[in-house]
């Protein structure tokens, strides 16, 4: 058994919310570097910005985005781990102490009806799933407002069928236009309930952006609806081009025979998550 004690965890996520808000995945840079050069005029130049803007904030340690999010955590726990404390504490302990070091905006209100701000960005959003082996893996994504905003679930019914969720989808993206700051990485939830297409919608966010569904029918959706995006004209900053999304992932799991859960969460151009697996 291993035992890891909360204050390894605590350490490890505030180093983690600084380097999630300062340094890009190289992978997505390289995506949006791959964009800018397929672009003309106006949307060229915004991408080019993007791109000046992302290396100036590793080369000088500070924000990619001023909108430095609420502290979403994807937690996988072994079953040959034990956490000696409470993981939930020691997690938003971590947020806590990187969000005042790294001196990163604090967005998180206590409650959303009186909107006092907690002063810390606590707490953060926490989901633990159980797995096997003796490895903590702990995912952090800062998730900013602006493209959590312009997110949707609607529960669609079968008789909707393909047809559907692509429509659906691609109003989402279009009604969004500027506002969720394209380029996007789109991430699609199909299937579950309610919450569990929200949740997978979000855990696409997190797949590299150049991989693609193991499953042949969400990889033959994530192509259909990332040329079909890409030819809604909206583009880098809703000012028109043919970059309206970097990557579109789409994750799948089973339902009920009358539902048919669809969630659309969108991701702005700063694609951010950071990895430790201890």
């Amino acid at each position: 058994m291993k035992i890891i004690e909360p204050e390894l965890i605590t350490k490890e996520v505030s180093r983690l919310c600084i380097e999630a808000a300062t340094y890009i995945e190289h992978d997505v840079l390289n995506c949006i570097k791959k964009a800018c050069s397929n672009e003309t005029g106006l949307s060229k130049e915004i991408l080019a910005q993007i791109i000046e803007n992302d290396e100036l904030a590793e080369r000088e340690n500070v924000p990619m985005c001023q909108d430095t999010g609420i502290t979403v955590c994807f937690v996988e726990i072994g079953n040959e781990v034990m956490i000696n404390g409470d993981i939930y504490e020691a997690i938003n302990n971590g947020i806590a102490d990187g969000y005042t070091k790294g001196y990163l905006r604090k967005s998180v209100v206590k409650s959303p009806l009186d909107r006092v701000n907690t002063k810390n960005n606590t707490p953060g959003i926490i989901h633990i799933k159980h797995t096997l082996g003796d490895k903590l893996k702990i995912t952090i994504c800062p998730k900013g407002a602006g493209s959590e905003n312009m997110s949707k679930v609607k529960m669609l019914v079968p008789a909707d069928g393909k047809d559907g969720i692509v429509k659906f989808v691609c109003d989402t993206i279009k009604e969004a236009g500027g506002r969720p700051c394209p380029p996007l990485v789109v991430g699609v939830g199909i299937g579950g309930d309610i919450e569990k297409s929200a949740l997978i919608a979000k855990e696409a966010l997190l797949r590299p952006i150049d991989d693609e569904s193991s499953d042949l029918d969400a990889r033959n959706l994530e192509r259909e609806l990332f040329e079909k995006i890409n030819k809604l004209n909206v583009g880098p900053m809703g000012l028109g081009g043919k970059t309206t999304a970097l990557a579109v992932k789409v994750n799948l799991y089973p339902c009920h025979i009358a539902s048919l859960p669809v969630a659309v969460n969108i991701q702005c151009h700063a694609s951010r998550h950071k990895v430790v697996i201890l």
